[in-house]
């Protein structure tokens, strides 16, 4: 079993620049993503490279994996980390099988998790997240459908239209729940940003040129199979994201690309007992940390986004600052008091714009107050709103009691999916804060694991059987 100085968590990039600032530094680093290569989501590595990609963020996401190919960090990528043990022990499974290694500071920079609000019909194929199609363009060379209705909020919306348009594929319109004065209170920090509004650009004159239509405060409010396409059906919206009285407009595509925001990924943190606090504008649950991200337990940091929602130019600077403190933890010294406020002030200048778009992104009371009884909630195991407020209705006052009674959270993604909206509800329905209601108790395994994958080629011939006592 190996031991790190520093083990990171998650290689988007707050993850890589920590890691390469602790390793600059002369610590022993290894980091640690259940991707084949780093960069995160937005910087994602494409499988197949080709000469056409030559955009903003492949660049930028080339230079943080060249940077990381030329460093001393120990690179467990293609791993999936399952368990993490309060000695600080993470545990692994990657291609040649499980493997262990220990740390003396450990930072999570485990990214997000997309923010679904159900409707009826988001279980149908092809209904995908934004976040997935992002995955399909970026990752894969592939379109999320010929004809794509984009839906939702938040600057996914545009990105997503922008690369499918790029890509050769059609964008039947752009189903967006901010007004348009929402967008325009965000020009102010988004031309404090020339790189990030240079970008918006190259997304947003191709739907420009396209003419795709854009339905500003509208919701989708259903989805049905008609043959091998999908009808999505969509009404206008009040602030709160609610449905109400208007025309309505149906449009036949491939696919329907919705995305509701972003919820910061707690999972390491909440299981290692950190105290948390809950903020909506920020995403949901995150790690209460001080000003150099170190968490309410001993040597536990957190950066990027899974702090709260900052967007990833702010989480570079952010992973910077807080690789610098570990480095001065485990070194016994005080960080150089210019270079981390160097640092301190590059992160709090590039936040001021992620702070703009998760406050568009964040949970609408109303969204998910329309939300209909029989709709299901929680597609791993089928559980319905009706269901949700049942339970409430008998007795249960927070999402673990939901989660005993119901089987809501129970699944392979662990509540991930469905927990924001599962506590959201339940709180609605009792007329408490959400805070009041908790949220879901992280297990071991963090992640689904298969038997065969932890045991390989391992069976019973392999287990040793002891002599028998003597009589």
């Amino acid at each position: 079993m190996n031991h790190y100085d520093l083990i990171v968590l998650g290689a988007g990039p707050a993850g890589v620049s920590a890691a390469l600032m602790a390793a600059a530094k002369g610590l022993r680093v290894a980091l640690f993503d259940e991707n084949s290569a780093a960069g995160g989501q937005v910087y994602r590595a494409p499988i197949m490279p080709d000469a056409k990609m030559d955009g903003a963020e492949f660049r930028a996401g080339e230079t943080l994996r060249d940077e990381l190919s030329r460093s001393n960090v120990r690179l467990f990528l293609g791993h999936t980390v399952w368990a993490v043990t309060g000695d600080y022990r993470v545990d692994a499974l990657g291609p040649d099988g499980s493997m262990s290694c220990t740390t003396t500071v450990l930072l999570v920079a485990s990214g997000t998790t997309e923010r679904v609000v159900p409707f009826e019909g988001w279980t149908l194929p092809g209904v995908i997240g934004l976040a997935a199609a992002t995955i399909l363009l970026k990752s894969q060379r592939t379109l999320p459908g010929n004809t794509t209705l984009v839906a939702g909020c938040g600057p996914l919306l545009v990105a997503v239209a922008g690369n499918t348009l790029k890509a050769g594929g059609q964008v039947k319109g752009i189903v967006d729940i901010a007004s348009r004065s929402e967008w325009c209170s965000t020009a102010a920090a988004l031309l404090a940003r020339p790189a990030i509004f240079k970008q918006s650009l190259s997304y947003g004159l191709p739907i420009l040129r396209a003419r795709v239509p854009i339905y500003s405060r509208h919701t989708l409010v259903k989805v049905t199979a008609q043959g091998d396409q999908l009808l999505a059906e969509l009404a206008p919206c009040d602030a709160s994201a609610r449905p109400i009285a208007g025309p309505t407009k149906q449009i036949l595509v491939d696919c329907v690309a919705v995305g509701h925001g972003l919820t910061p990924s707690t999972d390491i943190t909440r299981l290692l007992h950190a105290k948390h606090y809950y903020s909506r504008a920020a995403g949901g649950w995150i790690a209460q940390t001080d000003e150099n991200g170190q968490t309410s337990r001993e040597r536990l940091f957190v950066a990027g986004d899974s702090a709260g929602i900052r967007g990833a130019a702010a989480a570079i600077e952010q992973g910077k600052r807080v690789g610098l403190a570990c480095v001065a933890l485990i070194r016994g010294a005080t960080a150089a008091a210019s270079e981390a406020e160097s640092l301190t002030k590059a992160w709090q200048h590039a936040a001021r714009f992620g702070q703009k778009m998760a406050a568009m992104m964040a949970l609408r009371e109303g969204h998910v107050e329309s939300i209909p009884q029989n709709t299901v909630v929680c597609r791993c195991e089928d559980v319905t709103r009706a269901e949700i407020e049942q339970a409430c209705e008998a007795g249960a006052t927070d999402v673990n009691q939901l989660k005993a009674w119901t089987r809501c959270g129970m699944g392979p993604c662990q509540g991930r999916t469905c927990g924001d909206i599962a506590a959201e509800l339940l709180a609605n329905k009792q007329g408490v804060s959400r805070e009041s209601v908790g949220i879901f108790s992280p297990r071991t395994p963090l992640r689904p694991l298969t038997i065969s994958d932890m045991t390989g080629d391992y069976d019973y011939a392999d287990i040793p059987i002891p002599k028998a006592a003597p009589l």
